[in-house]
């Protein structure tokens, strides 16, 4: 049922649930006893003030602020308001932004729907979380059929009579602030609720560690919308800093992207520790120091990278703070200064969570013991959407708490060390981290059994031949051109498997369930087909010295031996991250300055070598 809002003409009334610690009114905050909500933070920013960069486009905050009052007008006209859902399908820019404050303002709740992602996986988080009112930017219609939409032109179209003022509605500090998906063990993406006390705490709470810190930050927005990282980065803008939009093709290509933070004097960029090893260089390499805080978290820090961030950070070329969380605690729950070498760490808890270090049997684990972390506290969120059962299991009561309060269960296996910081261990279930990316695997090995032909699968966390994390998907029946392009129609790229094994039987323990360990976790070119044969005849060929450099390093960086004039990049297992290391290695063998969005737009290894040979011919000229 849709929600009303309350005439905008009243005076702001204090909501009836002052006493609770969640409350975000202004008279809590007032008084200390609440947070202070975001928009009423976002109120005080200066007017003049540059608050949303994207491309050639400048808004300050006095026009952020009249752009969504008018965008919560039109909501409200809509019926729209708090505990409504409005699906965002809008890409990174400006517009998404002015909805994400605009929908706020309202009283509402978003819903991050990327328009990168495939159409069956946008309509599903739709029709999944009952949106209220889909928001697109005209290029194409609604994700799902017969979902209320409009276009973000209609919301944010001038009125015709006077301009209403910045006025949010008045809500409390449990009123629903945004839903975000997440991969599904059950098969499905699960949807989580964060209400608005959740969101202005882990404002707050960044400010106090000393990640946002001064006045006039430039903030780089960095993530997918559908990425928790990304609400850590436009709540910013409630604080007065400037949100910078960093397009696609500028976050996926280093050398773009470090052009990017000089070009645009970025203060604070959150990046993935993948994509952030080839960045370090760039960053560095005219040996000048940055105001630059790289906000790195999404997967664990490797031991090498640990160590060069601490070079950098004492180098005074930047600094880096190391970040976790899972979506269901807002966003980040610990964070930890990469300032010193040894091993890597996650840092210790934030202020709104509380740590419960767990062993087997709930019992807390004292330190140099490792256990199950849980997570207590106000930035827990509600609950998975439309999910009471599996709320239930992740939810559950506070074992240290004997009011009924309840603490997440994390999956994820810690150490505690004696200063109170915590050490990364892995999971204790399915579920993996993939540059930055958190993955049921059973929800990859649903939608392959769903594929007419497959009798069985199994997905696993491996390495290709150059020790690259990936995918590997085994699975008995079906074709592996096929497989991979029907997962590609319902799955995020970063959820496609890279390798696709057949096999005539799954290995299964004594009790006759499937023997994951059995599975191997590292791929190997194939010793009996080596490359085909240079300036053979016929389409498997290759001919010229482009030709013959592209097919060694996709060797190099796929672990496919055979490879082919004809063969497709990332139909042979590419990813975002390989194309960068196959952009390097170019760059280092030719002396060629080739773009990562090469290789996208000529993924086939003949178009990419003849561009390769365009550029070297342009070179020598």
């Amino acid at each position: 049922m849709t929600a009303v809002l309350p005439e905008r003409t009243a005076a702001p009334a204090a909501p009836l649930a002052c006493s609770t610690a969640a409350c975000v009114c202004g008279a809590c905050a007032a008084a200390g006893t609440g947070p202070a909500d975001l928009l009423a933070r976002l109120a005080a920013a200066p007017g003049g003030r540059t608050a949303v960069v994207s491309g050639d486009e400048h808004l300050t905050f006095d026009e952020l602020r009249a752009r969504a009052a008018v965008i919560a007008g039109r909501l409200d006209a809509l019926g729209v308001g708090p505990e409504s859902v409005v699906a965002l399908c809008l890409p990174r820019s400006a517009a998404l932004v002015t909805a994400i404050i605009g929908t706020l303002t309202a009283g509402a709740a978003y819903l991050p729907v990327d328009p990168a992602l495939p159409a069956d996986r946008r309509r599903y988080l739709v029709e999944d979380s009952g949106a209220d009112l889909v928001v697109v930017d005209g290029t194409d219609g609604s994700p799902a059929p017969g979902a209320r939409a409009v276009t973000v032109a209609e919301l944010t179209a001038a009125p015709s009579g006077a301009p209403a003022p910045y006025s949010p509605v008045p809500v409390t500090g449990d009123t629903l602030a945004y839903v975000i998906y997440t991969s599904g063990s059950t098969g499905r993406p699960k949807g989580v609720e964060i209400g608005r006390a959740s969101a202005s705490l882990l404002l707050e709470e960044l400010e106090a560690a000393g990640a946002a810190t001064g006045e006039g930050r430039r903030v780089g927005w960095n993530a997918s919308p559908s990425f928790d990282a990304s609400v850590q980065q436009w709540t910013r803008l409630c604080r007065g800093d400037t949100l910078v939009m960093i397009d696609e093709e500028t976050r996926r290509d280093p050398s773009l992207l470090a052009a990017f933070v000089d070009e645009q004097a970025l203060t604070d960029l959150d990046i993935t520790p993948s994509h952030a090893d080839p960045l370090l260089d760039l960053l560095t390499e005219d040996g000048g120091p940055r105001p630059l805080t790289l906000l790195v978290g999404g997967e664990a820090i490797s031991p090498a990278l640990w160590d060069r961030f601490v070079a950098a950070h004492r180098s005074g070329l930047l600094r880096a703070l190391n970040v976790y969380g899972p979506t269901e605690c807002t966003v980040d729950a610990t964070a930890g200064w990469i300032d010193e070498p040894g091993e890597p760490h996650i840092g210790t808890v934030l202020p709104g969570l509380r740590m419960r270090l767990l062993d087997e049997n709930l019992a807390p684990v004292g330190p140099g013991g490792s256990g199950e972390l849980y997570l207590a506290g106000p930035r827990v969120g509600r609950g998975y959407r439309r999910r009471p059962g599996l709320t239930a299991e992740r939810f559950v009561a506070d074992v240290a708490d004997s009011t009924g309060a309840r603490m997440y269960r994390t999956g994820d296996r810690c150490r505690l060390l004696p200063d109170g910081r915590l050490v990364y261990l892995g999971r204790a279930d399915g579920q993996v981290k993939l540059r930055g990316h958190r993955i049921e695997l059973p929800e990859i090995e649903a939608a392959l059994t769903r594929i007419d032909g497959v009798a069985e699968a199994a997905v696993v966390l491996g390495e290709d031949a150059g020790g690259t994390a990936c995918l590997i998907a085994y699975h008995r029946g079906g074709d592996t051109a096929a497989l991979r392009a029907a997962l590609s129609d319902g799955l995020p790229a970063y959820m496609v498997p890279s390798a696709f094994v057949a096999v005539e039987r799954f290995a299964t323990t004594p009790s006759g369930k499937l023997d994951r360990s059995a599975l191997p976790t590292r791929l190997e070119a194939s010793p009996e087909t080596g490359p085909r044969t240079p300036g053979g005849e016929g389409t498997d060929g290759l001919n010229g010295r482009a030709e013959e450099l592209i097919a060694r390093v996709w060797t190099q960086v796929l672990g496919t031996a055979a490879i082919g004039p004809d063969d497709n990049f990332f139909k042979l297992g590419g990813h975002s991250l390989l194309a960068i290391k196959l952009v390097s290695r170019v760059r280092i063998e030719l002396s060629v300055a080739l773009p990562v969005k090469a290789v996208y737009s000529h993924p086939r290894l003949r178009d990419l070598a003849a561009h390769i040979e365009e550029l070297l011919a342009a070179k020598d000229a």
